[in-house]
């Protein structure tokens, strides 16, 4: 099992919300994509959700499912009110600029699956 820590260093993550101790929290699984709805069904709990998008409306839906994170791509710049939010709400948020398609590649060499 691999933590959230963990895999923040492999994949030279940053944190862009506040910080918290990440080395317990294991993540179930991930998932991919920009479609709000299509994470909603899919997405595991707990699992770490890959995306381009970086508007407030992600952190409602990771709060919903109690995803363990979100990984932005492409170094998409998140609305400052998504990151405030995402503080309120627990929610933890990374961003990279590596692509979608890189960063679940990189997961699943780590041994993250689809949940």
């Amino acid at each position: 099992m691999i933590t959230l820590d963990q895999i923040a260093r492999e994949l030279d993550l940053t944190l862009v919300t506040d910080s918290h101790d990440l080395s317990e929290v294991v993540p179930t699984g991930g998932y991919v994509s920009d479609m709000l709805s299509c994470v909603m069904s899919g997405a595991p709990r707990q699992g770490i959700w890959v995306t381009l998008q970086a508007h407030v409306n992600i952190v409602a839906v990771a709060a919903l499912l109690e995803l363990a994170a979100i990984i932005v791509t492409e170094n998409a710049l998140l609305d400052p009110a998504a990151i405030s939010r995402a503080n309120e709400k627990g929610v933890t948020i990374f961003s990279t600029p590596k692509t979608s398609f890189e960063v679940a590649g990189l997961l699943w060499q780590l041994g993250l699956r689809s949940g």
